[in-house]
């Protein structure tokens, strides 16, 4: 063995011009798959944790009835003592806060707006006292200043302030209806603009109050949800559960919803993408299986007169192929090294600073919840997965190579 790995190593030595274009062709195949993937992987974990924080929150307490027409913002379903499931669920020490959400016609005037118009915009009414205990809302803030409980005041989002020209300071009449059923109009000064991370919150939602939407909406103090804010490291789906089991007792009609559930739409696109991103990844691999596979057949076909001589000399085929399977081994494990060292450089500035492609995709919606800055993330299972495959690709191509070249007659390789 001492000996077989002496000629593996001598050979990759002598023949450096080949080791090296091997080892570089899959070095930058298994590269620009760790770079994909770790981009691939920030861009998922950075939407989920924007979901939870600025839209769904870790789980959801709903009326039964209202999942599903849901879509439709019913104000019909609701919670109707929400103190008292609040209270129940400060006995467990889970942090709560109730929200009213409903949809609304934005009326735009041609003063001071640049244009006259109507909207559509889904309105959110909150606790500015409790909201920030589940949300982080409050932190995105970047015109103006925080909602105040009893004011007449909405913050809006960025993205929905360009669009309709608005600034800090100005007047806003939405229309809607009330829980019963009637027309209302509720008139509301801009006191902050929003720029989140989340661009579902900036492209086309307000916030108001909560007990100023009670006011107008006449909704009695109840709420169409409770949103719960779960340890990170939990899973929410098992929580939402335990959450439900010790609600259902008191509270018959209510149900609890993860931010799975509620996210259902993001998550079904986000796993669209990832297929059609393996499908990328795996061209990735196909071509450094290709170069790979290219220069092990021409070393091979190269020295089938040295594979010829080995066998005159009385040298056995299985150990002839051990031979060749550990020098193809040690161009993998070369390629693998440097592919995971140039994977890993390339994904440091992504991972430690992100990528600002704001001035590339401007304010687009492109279905994850990142704005501007796409941030990776390490994977270090990838990076284990793409080493081990690396070496086991050219340990895998030598040997069918070695094989095909030892159907030769001793005879033939000489004399090739």
């Amino acid at each position: 063995m001492k000996f077989l790995l002496s000629l593996a190593w001598k050979n990759l030595s002598r023949y450096r011009k080949r080791t090296v274009i091997t080892a570089a062709a899959l070095a930058v195949g298994l590269g620009l798959y760790l770079f994909m993937d770790a981009w691939l992987l920030g861009a998922e974990t950075e939407s989920e944790r924007n979901l939870v924080w600025y839209e769904t929150s870790s789980a959801r307490i709903l009326h039964e009835d209202y999942w599903d027409e849901r879509d439709r913002l019913p104000l019909k379903y609701c919670i109707e003592d929400p103190e008292a499931v609040m209270a129940k669920l400060g006995e467990e020490r889970i942090p709560s806060a109730p929200r009213t959400v409903f949809s609304a016609e934005l009326v735009l005037r041609k003063d001071p707006f640049p244009e006259d118009g109507s909207l559509p915009v889904r309105v959110v009414a909150l606790d500015p006292e409790l909201d920030d205990g589940v949300f982080r809302l409050g932190e995105t803030v970047e015109e103006g200043r925080r909602l105040r409980p009893g004011e007449e005041g909405i913050l809006i989002g960025s993205w929905l302030a360009r669009d309709i020209g608005a600034e800090v300071g100005y007047s806003l009449t939405m229309i809607t209806r009330t829980r019963r059923g009637y027309y209302q109009t509720i008139d509301a000064e801009i006191v902050g603009i929003l720029n989140c991370p989340n661009p579902a919150v900036n492209k086309g939602t307000a916030f108001i109050p909560l007990d100023t939407a009670d006011r107008y909406l006449d909704m009695e103090g109840a709420v169409t949800e409770i949103n719960l804010k779960f340890p990170e490291r939990r899973d929410p789906d098992e929580l939402a559960a335990e959450v439900e089991s010790g609600l259902v007792p008191e509270f018959p009609g209510l149900r609890v919803k993860s931010w799975r559930d509620l996210a259902q739409d993001y998550l079904a696109f986000a796993s669209m993408k990832k297929s059609a991103t393996n499908v990328i990844l795996l061209l990735v691999f196909v071509i450094a299986a290709v170069g790979v596979s290219n220069t092990m057949l021409m070393a091979i076909n190269e020295r089938t007169r040295e594979l010829g001589m080995m066998r005159a000399l009385g040298m056995k085929d299985s150990r002839i192929t051990l031979a060749f399977l550990l020098e193809a081994g040690g161009i993998g494990l070369i390629g693998s090294v440097l592919g995971v060292a140039f994977g890993t450089a390339l994904s440091y500035w992504i991972v430690t600073r992100g990528v600002d492609i704001s001035g590339l995709i401007g304010d687009m919606d492109i279905g994850y919840r990142v704005q501007g800055i796409f941030r990776g993330a390490w994977n270090p299972g990838a990076m284990v997965t793409a080493f081990f495959f690396g070496i086991v690709l050219t340990v895998f191509i030598g040997f069918l190579s070695t094989r095909r070249a030892l159907k030769r007659s001793i005879t033939e390789c000489l004399y090739r």
